[in-house]
């Protein structure tokens, strides 16, 4: 990739970000502050987390449907079997991420459409989640509301998570060798296989990355929440691709970015309840304008790539 590339894939979400947190801070000045930060972004690390694990997904072509109702269903397992039986939720979990890195073979084998697929493992994971926790309820263990409750001094955890999370992924996958053959997996998949490397073992690769990922989506988001609910996690499928796409990602290509995902995720969080309750939006018209918010800023990267393009 390009370094003229990059660059542009960095800035475009990072000047999203800041519209975003600079509308708040004319909105409500109080928002800028520790407390602030921590209150708009407590959210903000689960939707990262399943950014990345769907961005792991697109790096190869593909499109998962099923990380919404797979994030629930970790939640589900996180507030239950973690909790009362830690050594049968761990093993639940792992089963869990073995079967993402399952799907990603399948779909390679059998050259399935993965959307169909992962639409499938949608429906599996969520009514899994239902006959695990029929009802909301359940908590989260001690140590995982510790965790997620830390307050580091001077910056706020979720700025803290954010900028660690963001960092790990981009060296792994954008500074690494096998970093650069997963994308290849998605960018130029002959040229890999012609130079000896196996496609079907980026391919479970991946999808076990968006497993575990995923994982620690579901485990982050009850560790705030403190309890469970089997539709806890049925936004965070359209919300992760937007993230995405919004940092910088495309459907093909293999071209992703890690930190504009996680920035793209962050935006995501702060649009989808701080800035629109601080403009008073009623609740019933957030959502479309969510959509609205979304739809301006892909129009803007769009016409900006074009622009370039034809330089």
């Amino acid at each position: 990739m390009r370094v003229d590339e990059l660059l542009h894939r960095a800035w475009l979400p990072a000047l999203s970000f800041a519209l975003v947190l600079g509308a708040i801070a004319w909105l409500n000045p109080r928002a800028i502050s520790y407390f602030g930060f921590n209150l708009m972004l407590n959210l903000a690390v689960p939707i990262a987390l399943a950014t990345l694990a769907q961005m792991f997904v697109i790096a190869g072509n593909e499109l998962d449907l099923s990380i919404g109702p797979f994030v629930g269903f970790v939640a589900c397992v996180t507030a239950t079997w973690l909790r009362d039986a830690p050594w049968l939720g761990a093993a639940a979990l792992l089963a869990a991420i073995a079967v993402y890195a399952a799907l990603g073979a399948l779909i390679w084998l059998r050259d399935l459409p993965s959307i169909v697929v992962t639409l499938g493992m949608s429906f599996v994971w969520q009514g899994l989640a239902v006959l695990l926790l029929p009802k909301p309820g359940g908590k989260a263990p001690e140590w995982l509301i510790a965790t997620v409750g830390w307050k580091p001094p001077l910056v706020p955890l979720p700025v803290v998570a954010a900028v660690a999370i963001a960092a790990i992924v981009q060296f792994g996958l954008m500074r690494t060798s096998y970093g650069t053959i997963l994308r290849g997996s998605g960018g130029n998949p002959a040229a890999l296989e012609r130079a000896g490397w196996s496609l079907l073992k980026t391919k479970v690769v991946l999808f076990a990355l968006a497993g575990v990922f995923g994982v620690l989506s579901g485990m982050t988001l009850i560790g705030i929440t403190t309890s469970a609910d089997a539709n806890i996690g049925s936004g965070y499928t359209l919300l992760a691709v937007a993230g995405v796409i919004l940092g910088g990602g495309e459907f093909v290509g293999g071209r992703v970015s890690p930190v504009g995902a996680v920035i793209g995720a962050l935006t995501m969080a702060l649009a989808a309840s701080p800035l629109l309750t601080f403009m008073h939006i009623p609740p019933d018209w957030q959502v479309a304008a969510n959509g609205a918010i979304l739809i301006i800023v892909l129009a803007a990267r769009a016409l900006v790539t074009r622009k370039e393009a034809t330089r």
